[in-house]
């Protein structure tokens, strides 16, 4: 049982993958230990959304990924 994690933009560079599978289930609480700390705290930055199977969460520490679910971490926008 697994969720995929997608990594995107700096958090993809911070990672060193693009994307990682993590058992399931996967709540907001177990992130940091899944993911690793440098991960985990860049998730936490309130800039940084989280997506569920393509829906943007409104509180992303309402996190509950199930098997077979895409968590996807999406950095805050930046550009001109």
């Amino acid at each position: 049982m697994a969720v995929t994690v997608v990594f995107l933009g700096k958090l993809a560079d911070i990672a060193g993958e693009s994307e990682r599978e993590v058992t399931a289930p996967l709540h907001w609480a177990d992130l940091a230990q899944a993911l690793g700390e440098d991960i985990a705290q860049a998730a936490g930055d309130e800039r940084t959304k989280l997506a569920l199977n393509g829906a943007v969460l409104a509180d992303k520490t309402a996190l509950a990924a199930q098997d077979g679910d895409e968590v996807a971490l999406l950095p805050p926008v930046s550009g001109g």
